[in-house]
């Protein structure tokens, strides 16, 4: 007999989808969703969320059950509107052998020598964004910024793609806002008008790629290290299909800019909120600073001594986790902890289910990015996932967090124009009024 675990199926079909739904849009999902079915069933529980049986999991075992087991019992299980959006070529509805294969080469431009040549090339690209944005400004909103600073380093700096940042912005905007929505195609629905900025992203990027393939067989343009050289030298060989790359082009950017622009911001935020922490992280800058030449880049070595504003960063993340978990689908019965989740259910591991537990964070509810300077449990600290499936461009996320930190604080002073400011979800969390903040340029700086 199966042992399911205990839980509320809700109404039927719709389930507790619109319980789910309600506390995702105010940001409350740990306090009025999980946390009340955590007191009530344990850290294992079933519920019925968008017409599908979920077991919702927590905890660093059960985090690293599922997420090691990914393509052996679960495969990963995005809704439909996503999976259209996002492209089913994309690296996130891939299994087995093309998933190692585009991850390889994701990941290959991602190591220790891609990463030292990415940063003088981010420098850049931040330092022309501040000059564009920021001068003369007396106020900004941080997270639209961040949003479209981010954006333009994906392009410019992972990609090395040529179109205009500002052109295709707007347009992903546009996408994204249908990644969750009802997969309704029709004119005049979140989901339609996402398909339609879809497909003019795709003729722009297949109009980039066959120039790109043209030049590189051709013998005019080198292969650069970059990733679109890669995807696309791989695609000459014959290795993986024009689909496939700009399917991952697609894929790459929406990850690597929305998350990360809201992890910067939340950064800015607990460093406004806690002062002593500001000025430690403020001396590690000003320490690494000291040793340039006016308008000399950062590098690679330099963003290796900016260990306390990491532990700040992963503090941040950990109390504002930008995703709040990831749904999988169980291809066999699994037997776990003396329950059996059926084929065919979804399971829903949660990054609050270890990020809010005592027991691998005591205190959890407390800012002390000191709790970083020692090793975290595995699979307890996971704002970028975990097994075959850890972020691919988390490194990315990295480098840009801590050389954008660099910059504005050496830099500017700044306030926040208000240090309460609301943080709402659709469908990915956001500060409600843009997190402005005030800024001023200190008078020396490089």
């Amino acid at each position: 007999m199966m042992k399911l675990p205990s839980g509320e199926m809700g109404l039927p079909w719709i389930g507790e989808t619109v319980e789910f739904y309600k506390a995702q849009r105010s940001n409350q999902l740990f306090d009025s969703f999980f946390q009340p079915r955590i007191k009530k069933h344990g850290n294992i529980f079933k519920t019925k969320l968008m017409g599908s049986p979920t077991v919702v999991v927590n905890g660093a075992a059960a985090n690293k059950f599922f997420m090691s087991n990914e393509f052996k019992l679960v495969v990963s299980s995005w809704p439909t509107s996503s999976v259209e959006l996002m492209g089913k070529n994309s690296i996130m509805e891939k299994q087995g052998d093309s998933h190692r294969c585009l991850r390889g080469i994701i990941t290959s431009t991602l190591n220790v020598s891609g990463l030292t040549a990415m940063v003088p090339r981010m420098c850049s690209s931040i330092h022309n964004h501040l000059q564009k944005n920021w001068q003369d400004k007396e106020e900004i909103s941080l997270y639209r910024s961040t949003k479209m600073l981010t954006f333009t380093i994906v392009l410019e700096c992972l990609f090395g793609i040529g179109i205009e940042p500002e052109t295709l912005f707007g347009v992903f905007e546009r996408v994204l806002e249908g990644v969750l929505s009802p997969p309704v195609n029709i004119p005049g629905t979140k989901f339609g008008r996402a398909k339609k900025a879809r497909s003019e992203i795709e003729k722009k990027l297949v109009g980039e790629i066959r120039r790109k393939r043209e030049a590189m067989e051709g013998g005019r343009d080198e292969e650069d290290g970059l990733l679109l050289s890669k995807l696309v030298a791989a695609l000459i060989r014959g290795e993986i299909t024009e689909d496939e790359v700009v399917d991952n082009v697609v894929l790459l950017v929406f990850a690597a800019h929305d998350t990360t622009s809201y992890a910067i911001t939340m950064t800015f935020k607990m460093l406004a909120n806690h002062p002593d922490s500001y000025s430690l992280l403020l001396k590690e800058h000003e320490d690494i600073a000291k040793n340039k030449r006016p308008g000399e880049a950062l590098t690679f070595e330099d963003v290796k001594k900016m260990e306390y504003t990491w532990q700040v960063a992963r503090e941040t993340m950990r109390l504002n986790p930008p995703i709040f978990g990831s749904f999988r689908k169980a291809t066999t019965d699994i037997e776990f902890e003396g329950f059996t989740i059926p084929r065919g259910w979804k399971v829903l591991w949660t990054t609050y289910g270890t990020h809010y537990d005592e027991t691998y964070f005591p205190d959890p509810m407390s800012f002390n990015p000191s709790r970083f300077a020692d090793p975290i449990q595995s699979y307890a600290f996971i704002p970028f996932g975990g097994g075959p499936r850890l972020c691919a461009g988390y490194q990315l996320a990295k480098l840009n967090i801590l050389v954008l930190v660099h910059y504005v604080v050496t830099r500017y002073n700044w306030s926040l124009v208000y240090p309460d400011e609301r943080i709402l979800m659709d469908p990915l969390p956001f500060p409600s009024k843009g997190m402005p903040i005030k800024i001023s340029p200190k008078s020396h700086h490089n």
